[in-house]
């Protein structure tokens, strides 16, 4: 990202506490640092509006066991390497958040975080509570190593349904021609069209994730993700970054994208005040708003799928994002059995309840029943029936791939998109990873 970046990636703002370099260590085997407590254990979250529920279910864990969780909220911009920096010294958490796949590979091949199949021989609803296609994600070498918490996470368009009916714009765009016309309606309107937290570069991957599905369909980021390079430099590819530069020409992001975050509030406070019509974000856009202005969230906050590209391969179906956010916990806590009793309130009605009333969208199998009772339920079971209707759902690039290689996707999407490096070099870039 949420998560993220790919993460749930929401407000870092108010609801965060900063983290500096004092997390309790738990690194060590037999017992961890001396400094912490006896019957303690540390829980490292990204730190944004989500972090409610999170503290939420904490407090509930917290009544009944002796050993007691602390939660640690890292700010979301500084999350990933943070964790990257504390995970294998004394300061490394018990448990921790994180987004499955290539964020968790190398934890894994370092033998530092714990298998979890023994809790779901004795548990299994570890594993069959929640919807396999979500599980899978945190599964490495055929050994779960995740449990979902938080809810799944598609990127959608969002849009400030009052700037738009003021443009002239009468529903969202279908079509990429759709966005393209839009965006002339907004900058006639004197509105930035589109928001982007172009700092925190993640924001801006999301416009090549989608435009790229759109433009190829799922088959080419699969084969670069298994190793063949080649597939940047292949026709489609090309057209896609074609369709990018197209829109960025248009003047659609403003001039000012790569001085505004999202992680700071800047980007959803564009779009909230009506100085932009749409924002590219994850579904966690939602509970963000509602955390800054509820009313704007439940009668003004709009949204979409991507746009459909005429000609594309790719399904105008299809989702990018974050299939969920997991915890995983570290080889060296003292406490595995409680941590793992821990991770059984992930599937709790308790935690469904509690997610979907900021607008999350749990991957447990009784999360339906529970829609109704969410922020806002028309919004929940639109994102339900995207999530089960899709017929590819794909990762967020970032975090699909290992962490290492975060920097030069980020570096690229963010220079291609300032006009630092044009298609060679963004090919050249991501032939690199």
């Amino acid at each position: 990202m949420s998560n993220r970046t790919w993460m749930t990636r929401s407000l870092a703002g108010g609801s965060a506490l900063i983290l500096g370099l004092t997390l309790a260590g738990c690194s060590g085997g037999s017992g961890g640092a001396s400094s912490r407590p006896e019957n303690e254990l540390h829980l490292a979250v990204y730190g944004d509006a989500g972090n409610t529920v999170e503290q939420a279910m904490v407090d509930k864990f917290n009544e009944t066991s002796d050993v007691k969780i602390v939660l640690d909220t890292i700010p979301g911009a500084d999350y990933q390497t943070k964790l990257q920096t504390i995970i294998d010294t004394d300061s490394a958490p018990d448990i921790f958040f994180n987004w499955g796949g290539g964020s968790i590979a190398n934890f894994v091949d370092a033998g530092l975080l714990l298998p979890l199949d023994e809790f779901i021989e004795e548990d299994p609803q570890l594993k069959d509570a929640f919807l396999p296609s979500v599980f899978e994600t945190a599964v490495i070498d055929d050994k779960a190593y995740g449990v979902p918490m938080r809810g799944t996470q598609p990127v959608m368009l969002f849009n400030n349904s009052e700037v738009l009916k003021q443009a002239g714009i009468d529903a969202p765009p279908a079509t990429w021609d759709e966005l393209l016309d839009a965006v002339e309606k907004l900058k006639a309107a004197g509105v930035t069209p589109i928001a982007l937290g172009g700092g925190d570069r993640w924001p801006t991957q999301m416009w090549f994730q989608y435009v790229f599905d759109r433009v190829a369909g799922e088959d080419l980021f699969q084969a670069a993700l298994e190793g063949d390079t080649s597939v940047w430099d292949s026709e489609e590819s090309r057209e896609a970054l074609g369709k990018l530069r197209e829109l960025i020409d248009a003047g659609a992001f403003g001039t000012n994208f790569d001085s505004v975050k999202f992680t700071d509030g800047g980007s959803p406070a564009l779009l909230a005040s009506g100085r932009a019509g749409f924002e590219l974000m994850g579904s966690w856009e939602y509970s963000t708003q509602q955390d800054a202005d509820p009313a704007f969230a439940e009668e003004v906050l709009g949204y979409s799928e991507f746009p459909a590209i005429e000609g594309g391969e790719g399904d105008p179906d299809n989702l990018a994002g974050n299939t969920n956010n997991f915890y995983s916990i570290h080889k060296d806590t003292r406490y595995p059995e409680e941590a793992a009793e821990f991770l059984k309130l992930m599937y709790s009605d308790e935690f469904v309840k509690e997610q979907v009333a900021i607008g999350n969208l749990p991957t447990t199998t009784n999360t339906e029943k529970f829609l109704d009772e969410s922020a806002d339920p028309e919004y929940a079971k639109y994102q339900f029936d995207l999530v089960q209707n899709a017929p590819h759902f794909q990762l967020s690039w970032d975090q699909a791939y290992p962490p290492e290689a975060t920097v030069t996707i980020h570096t690229a999407v963010s220079q291609f998109f300032s006009g630092q490096i044009d298609e060679d070099g963004f090919i050249k870039a991501m032939q690199g990873l």
